[in-house]
């Protein structure tokens, strides 16, 4: 199977979200789309890193992008993530690690890396982070999609 890299077209998917209805990567064609993947909900890591993405997405959303964060938790553990945290963004659940396999972004007992996309609004991966500090994660895609956009 091929890696997905920077230059890349992004492969398509479908996956339940917190509430339990299906999203499909390629309906977001015409935005950009940050697509992050993330180990577990309620850890500390990545509340720090859906914290500052819902912190932030006001500004990502004035940039023509939208957040997708991806992790193998139950659609029951991320609904509860997204109301605890007012997580205003999509969060999915793939529970088999289907994507997670597809985007090679599997880490220990199956989970998902903590590791970051930034998809065009044609689908292109203009940008991937590997090891992500969630700590000014936000800002460090915000400058992406800004220089990209000329902005």
């Amino acid at each position: 199977m091929q890696c997905v890299e920077e230059g890349s077209l992004a492969p398509d998917f479908e996956l339940a979200d917190q509430d339990g209805k299906i999203f499909r990567l390629s309906s977001m064609r015409g935005k950009y789309v940050v697509l992050y993947f993330y180990p577990k909900a309620m850890t500390r890591g990545c509340t720090i890193e859906a914290i500052e993405f819902r912190d932030s997405y006001q500004k990502i959303l004035s940039l023509g992008a939208v957040v997708v964060g991806v992790s193998k938790d139950s659609i029951d553990s991320i609904k509860k993530f997204s109301q605890k945290y007012g997580l205003p963004f999509t969060l999915l659940s793939d529970p088999e690690g289907v994507v997670i396999k597809q985007y090679c972004v599997q880490g220990p007992f199956g989970l998902a890396r903590r590791v970051t996309f930034l998809i065009d609004d044609k689908g292109i991966v203009r940008k991937k982070w590997n090891k992500v500090n969630p700590l000014g994660h936000a800002m460090e895609v915000i400058k992406e999609i800004e220089a990209l956009r000329g902005g």
